[in-house]
């Protein structure tokens, strides 16, 4: 199988792999349209751009970690933590606004899955990122 096929079919997991995991919940919560745009997205990355990404989800949690332990969400570790965090989206979402990303930020806390994923950063992160993030959204 040549590289190309190779790539297209790990991002075609990716996606199917999230549709099987959360396909019916965010479909529900966001719409068909809106997911079947995302996963488009998804589908046209390149291998840099899925490179980029993780990189920038890298940089995002050891920016968490030094924000958190500042102790201010509206601080400008915290700030940028959430400035890295809407790039971060730029590469999964369609379209950008302040108002979904508070939201997502609210899920982050209100959700165990992901509490537990962004507690295990550092204890305490998801209430300190959403926190930041309303913040941020303010602005």
């Amino acid at each position: 199988m040549k590289n190309g096929a190779v790539f297209n079919n790990f991002k075609r997991k990716l996606i199917d792999e999230n549709e099987k995991k959360y396909g019916d919940e965010i479909r529900a919560k966001y719409g068909n349209d809106a997911v079947n745009r995302s996963n488009a997205k998804i589908s046209g990355m390149t291998a840099e751009q899925i490179n980029d990404a993780g990189r920038l989800s890298d940089e995002l949690s050891e920016t968490l970690k030094a924000a958190l332990a500042n102790g201010d969400p509206g601080g400008e570790l915290a700030q940028k933590a959430c400035e890295l965090h809407k790039r971060w989206l730029g590469y999964y979402w369609d379209e950008y606004s302040a108002e979904a990303h508070a939201g997502l930020a609210q899920t982050y806390v209100d959700d165990p899955r992901f509490a537990e994923y962004y507690d295990k950063i550092a204890p305490g992160c998801a209430v300190f990122l959403r926190d930041a993030i309303m913040i941020f959204c303010k602005k």
